[in-house]
């Protein structure tokens, strides 16, 4: 059950959470293989009753606790953290920033995994009393490299939970705040690359030429024709070219023109619509143009959705840690994507955000995650501590309420 004492017991762990996090954020690690960052948490919680486990495409483990009560038997939850960060330079200044240039822990995951490794710690004091089993899952790779999906397909979360949750710090949102939805909650993320082929040559004689320039830029406002026009604005879809390469020279007229961007949408329906607009309205411009239009796609993150029965039961959690001010319904999604989600395609679960400006201070002027000067009020991790380890244990306790 929900103890009363779960913060409180979280708040005195805080300097061992401050210190693994002030670890991982000083040595920044890339992608699916994180080993200096595995081993920190390994060596934090080397003292514990712990399964772990470990798959072949990535360096990410999942430990197991299982419950003493009943020889464990009962529900199964599992708990997420990820671990990897950004490839960016930081700027922030502080005494624990990162040591290795062109890297940084800028969206936070240095604090999913100590808090993380804090809810093991809470849990695992508990041990006795649980009547199930709780997986703790340490993954790499979320920042657009499908951790969660490897260590899926590598059979680290066999057999699969009765339910997921996972937290995302916010240095932009109210300090200590909880906030969720039930449904989307993030969007999926996909990647295309429109090659706009022509025939080059001298740029003071275009019409011996067939200018893939004119049509590029043409593909791009006929994108965003294509958004607003047919689709509701209800439900929203994103479609940004954000490169643009093409021509070597003031006089010359290029063969090429390479466009690029981003997709991101809220249901698996605009996701397949939109691939297969995109792909038509780029090659009927390009043929107005007299030229042709040749479209790729790379698939990102599925839209991160979340049950309903999981966000009531993270709303019940928050408000008993932090009274009714502890919790915030979202009203809208946002267009940000998250690997999680691969998760919660297979087990009913959710994400919440945890709010970690400055405490007292005027949240909306903080640096957003992604950025080189993203700070966090780390005497709000323990309160992120106390929520992942309470869903857990509200789960094991009560299941979902229908």
């Amino acid at each position: 059950m929900l103890t009363e004492n779960l913060l409180e017991s979280a708040r005195a762990l805080a300097p061992e959470i401050t210190s693994l996090r002030r670890a991982i954020h000083a040595e920044p690690e890339l992608g699916l293989h994180t080993p200096l960052t595995m081993a920190k948490v390994r060596e934090a919680l080397a003292d514990l009753p712990l399964e772990w486990r470990s798959g072949s495409s990535t360096t990410g483990a999942v430990a197991t606790l299982v419950g003493g009560k009943r020889g464990g038997e009962g529900p199964r939850v599992l708990l997420r953290g990820d671990m990897d960060a950004l490839p960016m330079d930081e700027k922030t200044g502080l005494d624990f920033a990162s040591t290795i240039p062109g890297r940084m822990h800028a969206c936070g995951h240095d604090t999913h995994t100590a808090m993380l490794a804090g809810a093991v710690r809470l849990l695992a004091g508990q041990r006795d009393e649980l009547a199930g089993t709780i997986d703790f899952m340490f993954q790499p790779g979320e920042e657009g490299h499908h951790g969660a999906r490897f260590m899926l397909d590598d059979g680290l979360i066999d057999p699969l939970p009765d339910a997921a949750f996972a937290l995302h710090i916010m240095p932009n949102a109210p300090y200590g705040v909880f906030a969720g939805r039930a449904g989307p909650l993030l969007a999926a993320a996909d990647q295309f690359t429109i090659t706009v082929s022509g025939r080059g040559g001298h740029a003071s004689m275009p019409h011996d030429c067939a200018d893939p320039i004119p049509a590029a830029a043409a593909i791009v406002g006929a994108i965003q024709a294509m958004v607003t026009r047919r689709f509701r604005a209800t439900n929203a879809v994103v479609v940004t070219v954000t490169q643009i390469h093409a021509g070597t020279a003031h006089n010359v007229i290029p063969d090429e023109v390479m466009l690029a961007g981003t997709i991101r949408t809220l249901s698996a329906d605009h996701r397949d619509k939109v691939h297969a607009l995109i792909a038509e309205t780029a090659q009927q411009t390009a043929a107005a143009y007299g030229v042709e239009a040749d479209c790729k796609l790379e698939l990102g993150f599925p839209v991160t959705v979340c049950d309903a029965r999981a966000v009531a039961l993270g709303a019940k959690v928050a408000r008993k840690l932090g009274g009714a001010q502890g919790w915030r319904d979202m009203a809208d999604p946002i267009m940000g994507a998250e690997d999680f989600s691969y998760v919660l395609e297979q087990v009913p679960g959710a994400m919440f955000f945890l709010g970690v400006a400055p405490d007292g201070e005027d949240w909306t002027q903080c640096c957003a995650i992604h950025s080189p000067r993203m700070t966090v009020d780390e005497t709000a991790l323990p309160t992120g501590t106390a929520m992942l380890a309470g869903c857990a244990l509200e789960f094991i306790a009560n299941g979902f309420e229908d």
